[in-house]
């Protein structure tokens, strides 16, 4: 362990003093309300590894996208990647693959709708009431299994309260966030309203050097509308649309961390050289119904309706340089349905969860490579259908007054269509490339289907009312697919499904009276037929992508979350996170064992974060709140080739703020900072050197700063 991890875990045990010798003050750490186990209870009572944020912890993160959350969960990953797509790792798990074809290894749910492609699912922070991470495989519960773990956003609902509520956000780089919320009763006592609204808008953070514009800016208007009927005192139904529409001047370009073709790395990450970087649209909207019916007091049944659809076009300049060597664009239109049916049985000593789950989805992506100084220009149309069928259920049985089983159960059926067909054009061919225009090089369409049976078996032990510590012994699957790059009917053979059994013991539990939080697990992950991207050269030396099974892996370690309330005023917030990763087998590209040679993708060692708030009581004025929150991430490897290039090392992230609040809570105002240091540090890459001769990274947000203001009346 560094000095850094020994210096967080005294920090730790010293804050642990500090609450025993507040013991005698009349605190309590506030009771915090989840629904992890699809219905709604307290965060120490559940057994399973979550972590949970409201609406003020949010303000205190300075969120405003899910990537706000990353260090303040142990063993999570989660950023924007090179093709505005969400990156989500919890425990070693997860993919880093943009394009379709592949399924995210962890979940992202917006209001209980699973969201099939990682483009879109890097959700802005608006009109929350809480965000939930759950650590492991959750198929007995979830309708779309989620082979790593599930991020849920939750919205705030609709309710019969009036209130309308303003907030405006100022800050570097031209930021400019406006958002504003309107809420009320429509019929008293039966029909609620809610609408909200939000215009997000700043500069990018890198300067181009090309044409002396910025890089990667933002520009997007986003809105939900929230219907709740409260058709009798049985039953409910709740039915939402949401639309999100980006349209930023230019997309991110990497920074050259090699020369590429001459061309020398660059000195300055927050300096770019893009030509090809000028189209970046997002467009996402939904429509959900949830429908509850409380049969009797013991017998629930719950409905789940979504239709969902995503829009993406985008300029990527991947060799980037001001000359036409690599760009890439994309032009991808995604449409999904499902349905989900729940029936829950709860009489205090036995709980049962049943559902049937049901989802389409059906994308289409056109896409190319636009090289035509170095002679290669292509186009393709991708066109993949997925259906997925599911049954679950899981039972909670008390076998005492303190000890409770868990079982459950889950088959899922997968069924994929795929096709592709990819030309290569003429050097000379204008922009862009036209489908039938060009020499047919590639024409595969495949078929196939997966299916498994998934189980879960854990152990609830409940010591006193504060102390519970629990063991599960988990099986999470992700159906196999098509390789979405592959250029003969050889590389269509589908890649096969992921297989995941996970192993973890923990504590939940609460001390001197509420006023200390201590939360941990340990865990083991066997992971076999790992789903990996990688870039090489062709047995003709041209470029060549290929997305194959990487063999078996083992990860295993320790989370420990821990809320202490030193005084009235003064509280701390602490994590630890360790994990010791490793591939037991590797197969590479010439059918040999590389797994001495690779290290698994967003996997750092260690991560822990430091979080003190004090509030100073400013009698009809408010409350004045200062916060810190200091972070660590061991090395960690972005690419699946383990480039040393394209490693980060170990690095602190330093975030400040400073909030007077009304003593009503009707408005408040807030000045925050966040990476105050200005570290520069990799989050993403691309490792091209074996096809192309060059790398490239992609660098987390400078050091950011804002004023933001917010009322409600």
């Amino acid at each position: 362990m560094n000095n850094f991890n020994k210096t967080a875990l005294c920090l730790t045990l010293s804050a642990t003093c500090g609450v025993v010798a507040a013991a005698g003050a009349p605190l309590a750490i506030e009771e915090v309300t989840v629904t992890a186990e699809r219905r709604s209870a307290s965060l120490q009572s559940v057994p399973l590894s979550v972590s949970a944020f409201s609406k003020d912890s949010l303000q205190t993160l300075q969120a405003t996208t899910l990537g706000d959350i990353q260090n303040a969960v142990p063993n999570l990953t989660l950023h924007d990647g090179d093709a505005s797509n969400a990156v989500v790792y919890l425990r070693g798990v997860g993919q880093i693959d943009s394009l379709s074809f592949a399924d995210p290894g962890v979940g992202i749910y917006l209001d209980d709708v699973y969201l099939g492609r990682a483009q879109g699912a890097f959700l802005d922070v608006l009109d929350v009431e809480r965000i939930e991470v759950l650590r492991g495989p959750q198929g007995t519960l979830y309708g779309r299994n989620t082979i790593g773990g599930a991020v849920k956003y939750v919205s705030t609902p609709a309710s019969e309260e009036f209130y309308t509520e303003l907030e405006a956000s100022f800050g570097n780089y031209q930021r400019r966030d406006l958002r504003a919320t309107i809420n009320g009763s429509l019929i008293e006592n039966h029909l609620f309203g809610k609408f909200s609204v939000a215009s997000l808008d700043r500069e990018g953070y890198s300067d181009n050097l090309f044409d002396s514009s910025d890089d990667g800016d933002k520009d997007t208007i986003a809105w939900r509308g929230d219907l709740l009927w409260q058709i009798n005192e049985r039953l409910q139904l709740d039915v939402a649309l949401d639309r999100s529409s980006g349209d930023s001047d230019t997309s991110r370009t990497p920074v050259r961390e090699t020369a590429v073709f001459g061309i020398p790395a660059n000195t300055d990450v927050r300096r770019v050289d893009a030509n090809f970087n000028d189209r970046n649209e997002l467009e996402v909207e939904g429509f959900s119904m949830r429908a509850r019916w409380d049969l009797n007091d013991q017998w629930q049944f719950k409905s789940i309706s979504s239709v969902r659809s995503m829009d993406y076009r985008t300029h990527l300049d991947l060799d980037a340089t001001s000359l036409a060597l690599f760009g890439v664009f994309v032009d991808q239109e995604q449409e999904q349905w499902s349905q989900e049916f729940q029936l829950s049985f709860d009489n205090d000593s036995t709980r049962v969860v049943a559902g049937l789950y049901a989802f389409h989805e059906e994308d289409d992506t056109e896409s190319g490579i636009f090289g035509p100084d170095l002679a290669f220009v292509t186009n393709s149309l991708n066109r993949q259908e997925n259906d997925s069928l599911a049954l679950y259920g899981q039972l909670n049985q008390q076998l005492g007054e303190s000890l409770t089983l868990i079982a459950g159960i889950r088959y899922t059926r997968e069924d994929k269509d795929f096709s592709r067909q990819q030309e290569f054009f003429d050097p000379a061919t204008a922009y862009p490339p036209r489908l039938g225009q060009g020499l047919l090089i590639t024409d595969v369409r495949a078929h196939d289907t997966w299916s498994e049976v998934s189980p879960r078996l854990g152990l609830q032990y409940q010591l006193n009312a504060d102390v519970m510590v629990f063991f599960n012994a988990s099986q999470g699957f992700k159906s196999g697919g098509f390789d979405g790059r592959s250029q003969t009917p050889f590389q269509a053979t589908p890649y096969q499904p992921e297989i995941l059994t996970a192993f973890e013991a923990g504590i939940k539990s609460q001390w001197l009276q509420q006023r200390l939080r201590f939360n941990a697990a340990v865990f083991v992950n066997d992971y076999k037929d790992l789903q990996l991207s990688s870039f090489i050269a062709d047995d003709g030396g041209s470029f060549a992508a290929l997305f194959t099974n990487a063999g078996e892996a083992k990860i295993q370690g320790l989370e420990i979350e821990l809320t202490g309330l030193v005084t009235e005023n003064l509280s701390v917030d602490v994590n630890l996170g360790y994990m010791d990763a490793d591939y037991k087998e590797y197969i590479g590209p010439n059918g040999t064992d590389i797994s001495a040679q690779r290290h698994l993708v967003n996997t750092p060692e260690w991560t822990a974060r430091l979080a003190p708030r004090y509030t100073l009581p400013l009698g009809d004025l408010g409350d004045l709140t200062f916060s810190l929150d200091v972070s660590y991430r061991d090395k960690t490897y972005t690419t699946v080739s383990s480039s040393e290039v394209l490693a980060q090392d170990g690095y602190s992230l330093v975030n400040a703020g400073i909030s007077l609040e009304a003593p009503d809570q009707r408005w408040r105002i807030a000045l925050g900072g966040k990476n105050l240091t200005d570290k520069a540090y990799l989050a993403h890459g691309f490792d091209l050197s074996d096809s192309l001769g060059y790398q490239l990274g992609y660098y987390g947000a400078p050091r950011t700063y804002s004023l933001t203001a917010s009322y409600r009346y």
